[in-house]
């Protein structure tokens, strides 16, 4: 059996400590995936800082890590799509749920990680680990957002997709979330507006995105209602702080379906206008198995994926997650550790 090891969180605001941990075995439709490179989120430091205040569901030691790539060690009953060896990503549970009690042996910042085989793609030889592990947790977030029923119910991505002649808002699009929202919702047939750095525009506009506006111009908002006049509009994600009220004030003045997916703390909409927050829980739905077995494997593999923001590696071990945690918004990249 292999020797696991762990970076672990003892309790809200103490640093991380790196200590054996149990190796774990995969239950049925589980695999363990060998990390080779893990990824910093936002939310990691969130919860190390605030622990119960953030989360009051948290238990300790917990190990954080959501974002993770490597090689399959081991696969349990009733997986057929993996074999040992095969080069992964896949999206750790390294955030408690408040339904259930999250197992250690989920979490990220561990040498080996038990994951849901339906939250796993096969990645090709020609991405690297650093830059696959960029993708889980902004793709399923913005996968919740997008796709979930409940939420903007967006038609599923395809390869080939029909135009649908229909317009979605994305606000924060150069973010993690908005990366993948752009791509998402292009490849499933719908018009694009977005809002980034005017440095960015023709970036978000090579993922998908048909507008772009800088979110930081005091016309911002009133461009893109004027924008959406005569068109189908379906609703909006708002991503990155100020981006809930911006997308309050064009769903409420636009013509279309008043709602807005957010993946922040929600705040009173205004009359007729519905939202609801994004949490990463979601994506254990008919939503996670279209993207991760049925989209992302696919365009993986033939190159027509964008795996962004850039990676930046800032340390190799465990050891090395401590100080990517304290240097996390300093930098525009993904912080990356590799084992």
């Amino acid at each position: 059996m292999p020797s696991n090891t762990a970076a672990f969180l003892v309790g809200p605001g103490k640093p991380l400590e790196v200590k054996s941990a149990e190796y774990i075995a995969p239950a049925e439709h589980q695999l363990v995936i060998k990390n080779s490179a893990i990824a910093i989120n936002p939310v990691d430091w969130k919860m190390q800082q605030l622990g119960t205040k953030m989360f009051p569901w948290m238990a300790f030691p917990h190990i954080l890590g959501s974002d993770i790539a490597g090689e399959v060690a081991e696969i349990g009953p009733g997986v057929t799509r993996f074999k040992a060896g095969d080069r992964v990503c896949g999206l750790g549970q390294g955030v408690p749920s408040p339904v259930s009690q999250r197992a250690a042996s989920t979490g990220g910042f561990q040498l080996y990680t038990v994951v849901n085989e339906g939250l796993v793609a096969p990645i090709p030889d020609t991405l690297t680990f650093e830059k696959a592990v960029v993708t889980p947790t902004g793709l399923s977030t913005a996968a919740c957002g997008l796709y979930l029923e409940d939420f903007l119910g967006l038609n599923p991505p395809s390869l080939s997709p029909t135009p649908a002649c229909q317009t979605v808002v994305i606000w924060g699009g150069s973010t993690g979330v908005g990366i993948n929202a752009i791509q998402l919702a292009a490849a499933s047939g719908y018009e694009v507006i977005t809002t980034a750095s005017p440095t960015r525009f023709d970036f978000v506009k090579s993922l998908g995105a048909t507008y772009a506006y800088d979110y930081k111009s005091e016309t911002a908002v009133r461009d893109i209602i004027t924008v959406l006049k005569g068109k189908a509009f379906v609703g909006a994600l708002a991503v990155g702080q100020g981006s809930l009220e911006a997308c309050y004030e064009i769903t409420s003045q636009s013509e279309g379906k008043k709602f807005v997916a957010s993946c922040m703390p929600l705040i009173e909409p205004p009359n007729g206008v519905q939202s609801k927050k994004i949490f990463g829980n979601d994506i254990q739905s008919e939503v996670g198995s279209m993207i991760w077995k049925e989209f992302l494997p696919l365009v993986l593999a033939q190159g027509k994926y964008t795996n962004a923001p850039e990676s930046e590696i800032v340390g190799h071990g465990l050891e090395a997650v401590q100080s990517a945690l304290k240097l996390q918004g300093v930098s525009s990249k993904k912080l990356v550790v590799t084992l």
